[in-house]
């Protein structure tokens, strides 16, 4: 038997219909499915971590939980309202104009 374990359960994965430790007859329909909820998680939840699967000893696969480094600041492409909102170079994310920091960085 293989399982599919969560590293760690955050709120939207309690609140969410999946379940921790699962498990699959054989390797490919546990990696399959720890890859598929992985991917599922990642676009479904709140965004505020990212989900990858990983093989570990002992017939498991961890689904592991990381910080989402683009929603870190609270801005959806990762800058802080201190950073590129002010920005004239031609490949910040934002334009030039600045009042009230609704310049397309999320954070207004």
């Amino acid at each position: 038997m293989y399982t599919v374990l969560m590293e760690e359960e955050c709120s939207c994965f309690k609140k969410s219909e999946y379940t921790n430790n699962n498990t699959f007859k054989t390797q490919q329909e546990a990696y399959q499915y720890a890859n598929i909820l992985a991917e599922f998680m990642n676009e479904e939840f709140c965004s505020r971590h990212t989900f990858t699967s990983q093989i570990a000893e002992n017939n498991h696969f961890i689904i592991r939980v990381a910080p989402n480094a683009t929603n870190v600041s609270g801005c959806s492409t990762g800058i802080s309202c201190n950073d590129g909102c002010d920005s004239t170079d031609d490949w910040a994310l934002e334009n030039t104009q600045t009042e009230g920091c609704g310049t397309g960085c999320g954070c207004a």
